[in-house]
């Protein structure tokens, strides 16, 4: 398991990681990560994959599938301890984000069998659960996990740990 770590390049704006099955060398999940500055602006084609889009901080004007979104995202930082914006995209499909504000959006991905649809996730539905106990205590965001059957192969959840 060498390739799990991977740090940011020197420049820690715009694509700062882009890990694919093949350059990790892992079998089906992919994941990139962009640092955007207000009126920035990133976008990519999902192809055979799917995508969950998870605005980690900051605010961004999205556009996906042909649909505009508006203006997702509330936290600012990402130690505010609030639910993320997040937005599912299927496979077959195109999505674009511009900053608002400083912003990150991570985008996690794996492969699509076609059984899904673009849905909006209503951050109030992301419930912070505890885990664990102690100094192994940590915070969960279930944002895509099996029983909420929102993609196909995909499952996202987000971990805040104490200090």
């Amino acid at each position: 398991m060498p390739n799990l770590l991977r740090k940011a390049g020197k420049d820690k704006q715009g694509q700062v990681h882009h890990i694919t099955p093949e350059n990790a060398n892992w079998g089906y999940v992919g994941f990139d990560l962009h640092v955007l500055q207000a009126g920035e602006s990133c976008a990519a084609k999902t192809g055979d994959r799917e995508a969950i889009l998870v605005l980690v901080e900051g605010k961004a004007n999205i556009v996906a599938g042909g649909k505009n979104f508006g203006e997702l995202g509330e936290r600012l930082s990402v130690f505010e301890q609030l639910s993320p914006h997040c937005l599912y995209v299927p496979g077959g499909s195109d999505w674009s984000a511009e900053a608002t504000t400083a912003c990150t959006l991570a985008v996690c991905s794996a492969p699509y069998k076609g059984e899904h649809q673009m849905k909006l996730f209503d951050p109030a539905s992301i419930q912070l659960t505890p885990r664990g106990q102690g100094t192994n205590t940590r915070y969960i965001n279930n944002i895509a996990m099996e029983q909420d059957d929102v993609a196909d192969s995909l499952l996202v959840t987000e971990v805040f740990t104490p200090q």
